[in-house]
């Protein structure tokens, strides 16, 4: 041991980097919301995305009904 001691440093993440991955999380956390919970108060555009968001919610094994 030459008595030398090893420091690290965290790598400074440019911010472009992390306002597309707040905007990936944000976009994923209302694609769960409407798959998961909606049940047709934000869907209200006709019946084709409501039951799209109900199979989703068969696929990913969320109650339902």
């Amino acid at each position: 041991m030459s008595g030398t001691t090893a420091t690290t440093q965290a790598a400074a993440v440019p911010a472009r980097v992390f306002w597309t991955a707040l905007a990936v999380v944000g976009a994923l956390l209302l694609l769960t919301y409407l798959v998961a919970f909606d049940n047709g108060a934000v869907s209200q555009s006709g019946m084709l995305l409501h039951e799209l968001m109900h199979d989703g919610r068969h696929l990913l094994g969320v109650p339902c009904h």
